[in-house]
């Protein structure tokens, strides 16, 4: 079965740099939507960033809040997925979760943020970024 496991969170200081990972195996099919999304105390999972892969066509998305700051990539020999994070404020802090949906064909299942649309799920990777 599919598994995702993610890395890379820590603490560090406001303006400081993280890299999240998520490493993939299990998935049988090439097209995919892979997302990394956090969750906050007492806040509701938001999407942050998604790398979309349908029929060899590759498209990036973010959230408004992180543009210009997170970068996503894949490194395809690895079956793992970046989140480059800079410039971190403390409201980046949070439990950070990669998601997968692996399709053989495309269909709509919802839109890139949102969590319904993802089959798997990592098991998260905690971000703190003090001021």
């Amino acid at each position: 079965q599919v598994q995702l496991v993610e890395s890379g969170g820590d603490s560090v200081q406001a303006g400081g740099s993280l890299r999240l990972s998520c490493t993939a195996s299990g998935y049988t099919y090439s097209n995919y939507y892979i997302g990394w999304f956090r969750q906050a105390p007492g806040k509701e999972r938001e999407g942050v960033a998604a790398i979309t892969r349908v029929y060899g066509s590759t498209v990036a998305y973010y959230h408004d809040s992180v543009k210009s700051r997170f970068t996503i990539s894949q490194d395809n020999a690895k079956n793992t997925v970046y989140l480059q994070m800079n410039s971190l404020k403390p409201e980046d802090s949070a439990m950070y979760y990669c998601a997968a949906d692996f399709f053989r064909v495309p269909n709509y299942r919802g839109t890139w943020y949102s969590p319904t649309r993802y089959d798997h799920w990592g098991q998260g990777t905690q971000v703190t970024v003090s001021s």
